[in-house]
């Protein structure tokens, strides 16, 4: 499993699972997109798709394709929103293991920081996608985000720089692994060919530019790390 973590909300997260889980749908791989975030949970809204049933219908024993949806008009990926905010750290280690082989690539959508709820989801996975804008307070955040992963021997794949048209440089020695990609920042209000209905998160994933990003994302982890 790809965890996909950062250090402030707000970072791109949630875009960047929803938009790299669509671009390894569009190369023809299966992928779970899975919402780890029990105090923010937001794919489900980005994604479009209901609420229930979620992760917690994993630990209670029922199958995972139950609380799998298809967002509308993106193939090959699907969201498995997160379980309610009362549910414990058990719930996400009975859940999490359910779902590693449950698709060909299997990302987690996780909280933000380097605090025991961002732990969590971490411990289950087998490497980390650390998200970030290019503000230096967000970069250290992130750092402080990549360190944590290390020390529960989670390995950092490398890092997404969103918001932003290049790296600025110093970001690879501050976090310590490769930018994969660079994700432009697009008005999330300006008009789409679906029209207005889409919320500002799908808005943005509608961008030619932030799909021709991921799908660059996309190439450089798929050999690698999923």
């Amino acid at each position: 499993m790809l965890a996909v973590a950062g250090g402030k909300g707000g970072c791109g997260k949630t875009t960047t699972t929803l938009g790299l889980g669509a671009a390894l749908g569009r190369t023809g791989r299966k992928t779970l997109a899975v919402d780890a975030d029990r105090d923010m949970p937001d794919l489900h809204v980005v994604a479009d798709v209901p609420a229930e049933p979620n992760l917690a219908a994993l630990a209670d024993g029922k199958p995972v394709e139950s609380a799998a949806h298809p967002p509308p008009d993106l193939r090959g990926v699907e969201v498995v929103p997160a379980p309610p905010a009362t549910g414990t750290d058990a719930s996400l280690s009975t859940a999490l293991p359910r779902v590693a082989d449950a698709a060909d690539s299997v990302l987690l959508d996780c909280p933000a920081g380097a605090g025991p709820a961002a732990a969590a989801p971490l411990r289950h996975a087998d490497s980390v996608l650390v998200v970030t804008t290019p503000v230096p307070a967000c970069l250290r955040d992130a750092a402080k985000t990549a360190a944590m992963a290390r020390a529960l021997d989670t390995d950092v794949a490398g890092a997404v720089l969103t918001r932003a048209e290049r790296d600025p440089g110093g970001v690879e020695r501050l976090l310590d692994c490769p930018v994969l990609a660079t994700v432009p920042a697009v008005d999330a209000n300006a008009p789409t060919a679906a029209g207005d209905r889409r919320n500002s998160g799908r808005r943005v994933l509608a961008a030619d530019a932030v799909g021709r990003a991921y799908d660059r994302l996309a190439a450089a982890v798929v050999s690698k790390h999923l």
